[in-house]
């Protein structure tokens, strides 16, 4: 290869990162994450029981097993904000929220994720049916959170109660911060709801 053909190639190469940056997404900032709450707001007279819960990680669709955060703008369509994300996948961050919230209620001897592979006399097995911010009904929209969830007992592995919780909280304001906020009094209620169902379902 000549001088002058090096030269040129050395420049072709100088020049090829140019060419390539106007293929990444315009901007570039990464998303800002997100994270929600347990639930610690329980009545002091509930009922405490003495036997141990694992809870699974819940099944989802495929939309919603994300930390993207997921939008509806109809009942047949999921989208996602585009510059926002969850810290973790919506069906682990929802699993240990609801451990989290069993410990807070301060009524059961002992709670732990499924994933542990712990001996327990209970699996609750949740399954996340909805989880997105609800715009059908046009301007702001509402978070709608909806579980399912079975109560299994251990080891016959056999179904002794199951639940379905829906719950929804409108946002202040049609912004992130807002909408996140809807999200963590939606997922409260639900999660509320699911301790008080749970626990006395076993007895």
């Amino acid at each position: 290869m000549s001088r002058s053909s090096r030269r040129i190639f050395i420049a072709a190469l100088a020049l090829a990162p140019a060419g390539c940056a106007s293929l990444l997404p315009a901007g570039g900032a990464p998303p800002k994450l997100y994270t929600l709450t347990p639930a610690t707001d329980f009545p002091p007279d509930g009922a405490h029981v003495a036997w141990q819960l694992l809870v699974d990680v819940p099944a989802s669709a495929v939309a919603l097993d994300t930390d993207r955060i997921a939008l509806s703008r109809s009942a047949t369509t999921i989208d996602y904000f585009a510059d926002a994300a969850w810290t973790d996948r919506a069906p682990l961050m929802v699993q240990s929220l609801l451990v989290q919230s069993f410990e807070n209620s301060g009524r059961i001897t002992a709670i732990a994720r499924e994933s542990l592979a712990l001996r327990a006399d209970y699996i609750l097995r949740p399954e996340l049916r909805h989880f997105e911010a609800d715009y059908t009904g046009g301007g702001t929209p509402s978070a709608h959170v909806q579980i399912g969830a079975k109560l299994v007992k251990m080891p016959e592995r056999t179904i002794v109660a199951q639940q379905r919780i829906d719950t929804r909280a409108p946002a202040g304001e049609n912004q992130t911060p807002a909408i996140v906020e809807a999200f963590n009094a939606a997922l409260h209620e639900a999660m509320r709801k699911l301790v008080d169902w749970a626990l006395p379902a076993a007895r």
